[in-house]
């Protein structure tokens, strides 16, 4: 006989979340390994002492987790999501009749928190990562993506000079109707002084002037041709008063966003991210490259792990670079970039002497090491007289329009000689594999599945939050992911000398420390 269901809402009935939830489900798992309740005591000044009580800061942690988790980025769909999914109520503490927080308490209270708390939370869960045997520490890669800011290109305004605004905007551009009715107003103006306010010289307001010349002429080959209101913009002329923090930014085959950049260093022996902070898009990677690796640096340290090589691409590459990683004991696997010679084709170099021997045989000395206004980099110069070239045979070749031979050169040559053999040795074709298994599939997953497509939040020590988040979920799922492996008996005796050494490093450093305490207050 066919049976038929028939629905009939109880007056009471005897139900537990622990009973429902399964053993092996993921945050029944993640509750019992992470522990936060630490966070009451280290966010305990960020509030008063009377007045209506706010949400749990482990609760608000909690609910931040489950939107990476499940790639939710907005924070009303991330409260109704986890008001009907019992494994996320039973992760949260909350009874199926229990109320759950607003989600504008949510925005509010991730205001509240400074950057620390985040990142006490992230070097909480890599710890973990540390202590489970999926950190080794000695081979880092570092990379950087942009991450789309919470803010249009539309509502651009433009930089206001010094000097008088009309006669000198229509020196350096050509103001298009964009310009003077601009589509999306914003409804408050977030920028400081400072960033309304053009900062860029008359050679670099020049250098904008005529590339908007070129793109009026080339606008046919360029992304997003077909919209007749398509613009150039510049971070010198323009700034968002949304989000004043974002940059606009460009990837080959895309279009021009405001953006923030991502700086990310993975270990490559699981995957395991060790560090991630927000940058300005606009800032060189290369110049971000020493605050990451500081960080970084002491991070491991303080962890007992020895850092040892350095990993990057070629954005990264910087006579300043090689140079600090050189200091910090490192060695530096990052191409350089294809502008890099050495010096001039068939000059020889002489290292002990310090000059330049042309393909006459005639002497190029050292004159004076200058810094370029440019690229701000440091560079030595070489130069000749203009009578030792007087009589050479190869003069129009080699000087051309000049009267003397003149030789610029970066400053770190050695540095780059040396990151160079190392680049080109064949540990580095292995390193070069490395970091394209290792970090490019990272980011592809954060940015994908783990709610880091778009910046949801305004400014940037906020978008410094939601990336650690992002990280820490991601190492979460790495961590509960990740089953130990017995390794082979050659291994096995490997493990147990780099135990000893992340041992012996612990204790040199609990040795040491009071030492530098006493001599730095002493």
């Amino acid at each position: 006989m066919q049976g038929i269901k028939i629905y009939q809402e109880k007056l009471f009935s005897n139900f537990q979340l622990s009973e429902i939830v399964p053993e092996n489900n993921f945050y029944r798992q993640l509750k019992a390994i992470l522990d936060l309740e630490f966070l009451r005591s280290r966010t305990k000044a960020f509030y008063g002492s009377s007045g209506q009580k706010s949400i749990d800061p482990v609760v608000f942690f909690k609910l931040c987790l489950i939107g990476y988790l499940e790639n939710i980025i907005s924070d009303r769909k991330l409260v109704e999501h986890c008001r009907v999914r019992l494994d996320l109520l039973y992760f949260l503490n909350y009874n199926i009749d229990e109320p759950l927080p607003w989600h504008s308490t949510i925005s509010r209270t991730r205001q509240l928190f400074p950057t620390s708390i985040f990142e006490e939370v992230f070097t909480l869960v890599l710890q973990m990562c540390i202590n489970k045997g999926m950190v080794s520490g000695h081979t880092q890669v570092i990379d950087s993506a942009p991450i789309k800011a919470n803010a249009s290109m539309d509502s651009l305004e433009l930089k206001v000079p010094a000097q008088d605004l009309d006669a000198h905007l229509a020196e350096i551009r050509h103001i298009s109707q964009r310009d003077k009715a601009a589509f999306r107003k914003a409804k408050m103006d977030k920028a400081t002084r400072e960033q309304k306010t053009i900062s860029a010289n008359q050679k670099q307001l020049k250098g904008i002037k005529s590339r908007n010349k070129k793109w009026s002429k080339d606008q046919d080959q360029r992304q997003g041709s077909n919209n007749k209101k398509s613009r150039y913009t510049s971070n010198k002329t323009h700034y968002s008063p949304t989000d004043p923090d974002a940059r606009i930014s460009v990837k080959p085959g895309k279009a021009r966003k405001l953006n923030y950049s991502s700086q990310l260093s993975v270990d490559t022996a699981h995957h395991v991210i060790t560090d991630i902070g927000a940058y300005h898009a606009d800032k060189k990677e290369n110049q971000c490259l020493q605050d990451i690796t500081e960080r970084l640096h002491q991070r491991l340290w303080s962890e007992g792990l020895l850092w040892e090589n350095c990993i990057a691409d070629t954005g990264y590459s910087s006579g300043e670079v090689y140079a600090y990683l050189e200091a910090k004991g490192l060695k530096s696997f990052i191409p350089p970039h294809g502008t890099y010679k050495g010096g001039p084709d068939n000059f020889l170099y002489h290292k002990e002497q310090d000059y330049y021997q042309c393909p006459q045989g005639k002497e190029i000395p050292f004159k004076k090491v200058f810094i370029e206004t440019k690229n701000n980099t440091k560079k030595k110069e070489y130069r000749a007289s203009s009578k030792l070239c007087a009589d050479c045979p190869i003069k129009v070749t080699c000087l051309g329009k000049s009267k003397e031979k003149r030789i610029t050169v970066t400053y770190y040559r050695e540095e780059y000689e040396r990151n160079n053999k190392r680049v080109h040795s064949k540990l580095g074709r292995y390193m070069k594999g490395k970091r394209q298994s290792t970090v490019e599939p990272v980011f592809g997953t954060l940015t994908q599945f783990m709610g880091l497509r778009k910046i949801n939040t305004i400014g940037i020590a906020q978008a410094n939050k939601v990336m650690h988040m992002s990280a820490v979920a991601y190492n979460l799922k790495k961590y509960l992911k990740f089953i130990h492996k017995k390794a082979k008996s050659g291994v096995q005796h490997h493990n147990y000398f780099l135990k000893l050494k992340t041992t012996l490093c612990r204790l040199i450093k609990q040795i040491l420390s009071p030492c530098i305490f006493r001599i730095q207050f002493s």
